[in-house]
């Protein structure tokens, strides 16, 4: 997968040294008993993310979903036959954006946004560009 041009980071975000993170993660389906939190790596952006340095981040129902694997049915669509696929849980965010890929212009650094990302249960998520929006300047995270 492609990653961000140096070009579309801003120097901050150079000099800092996170290859890793911490996260809450799942490796096997159950109840939020499962749930630990751990270090892991930081998601590498392709040319048409986004990171976001998570401030908030939401639950919804189909994160229970995926959390439980339940209907057994999302298992055979591709979530994970005997376990998650994705180990992180977590879809609704708002954050400020860490950096940006080669193809985003939407967005700089430092943009405060919200919407969808993949692993919203850490302190950084990725996200499509087309998936996020401008946090309006008069709500809190």
């Amino acid at each position: 997968m492609p990653t961000a041009t140096l070009e579309h980071i801003s120097a901050p975000e150079l000099n800092r040294q996170p290859t890793s993170m911490q996260a809450i993660i799942q490796d096997r389906y159950g109840s939020a008993d499962l749930l630990e939190l751990r270090e892991v790596d930081e998601p590498q952006i392709g040319d048409d993310d986004v990171l976001i340095r998570v401030h908030a981040a939401g639950v919804q129902i189909g994160d229970w979903h995926v959390m439980t694997g339940q209907p057994y049915l999302m298992r055979i669509m591709g979530f994970g036959f005997r376990a998650p696929k994705a180990r992180v849980r977590g879809m609704d965010v708002a954050g400020t954006v860490a950096a940006v890929g080669q193809n985003v212009t939407r967005f700089q650094v430092g943009d405060e946004v919200f919407g969808t990302g993949d692993g919203s249960f850490a302190e950084y998520v990725r996200a499509r560009a087309n998936k996020l929006a401008p946090k309006p300047a008069n709500l809190t995270f």
